[in-house]
């Protein structure tokens, strides 16, 4: 199923790839991801995929196409017998994507997911499922982390080693160096 999904994918980035591309020979302008909207608009009922990951696939072209500086990306190969063949790729936003009881359900789909992390604890954001060079599929999930405030405590300071006083504290106290080779500076000279 995620094969179908990722040829899928592939189909509306290079679709996407060729709009920008001609509308750039044409008009002299490049499209941002909002005007590619309107192309793309409907498209989600004609292939498996869902809104948001069409929207996810345009915006990853246009970031990759100001990144690399370039009119034209190359184009996904969805042929599994091609030596230039793209890993699958299926990019989704927080809409379109689900998690509860160690499944991931995306669109009408539901993947076994093994959950070592405790993801139930978590809000999922963003995310992709992508396939290794093997063909094994993984999903990769970006969470909402609960922030932790920094405890400021007023009893710690900070200690500065120097080279005429042995240490000076950030309150201010600079602690004097022993000078115990004073003894033995006959001896030596």
């Amino acid at each position: 199923m995620l094969d179908q999904l990722a040829l899928e994918v592939n189909f509306v980035w290079n679709y996407v790839n060729d709009l920008c591309f001609k509308h750039l020979q044409r008009k002299q302008q490049f499209f941002s991801a909002y005007d590619i909207a309107k192309y793309t608009k409907g498209t989600s009922k004609e292939c498996n995929l869902h809104s948001q990951t069409i929207q996810a696939v345009t915006e990853e072209l246009v970031t990759r196409r100001k990144q690399f500086k370039k009119a034209k990306l190359k184009w996904r190969v969805s042929n599994k017998k091609s030596a230039r063949r793209s890993l699958g790729w299926i990019p989704f936003k927080k809409v379109a994507i689900k998690y509860a009881d160690g499944y991931v359900q995306y669109g009408k789909h539901q993947f076994k997911l093994w959950d070592s992390y405790g993801l139930s604890k978590y809000n999922v954001k963003t995310g992709s499922f992508v396939e290794d060079s093997r063909g094994r599929w993984y999903v990769c999930l970006v969470v909402e982390a609960p922030k932790i405030e920094k405890t400021t405590s007023t009893t710690a300071i900070g200690i500065d080693l120097g080279l005429k006083d042995l240490a000076t504290c950030s309150d201010g106290v600079k602690l004097k160096a022993p000078k115990i080779y004073r003894q033995y500076e006959q001896k030596l000279g």
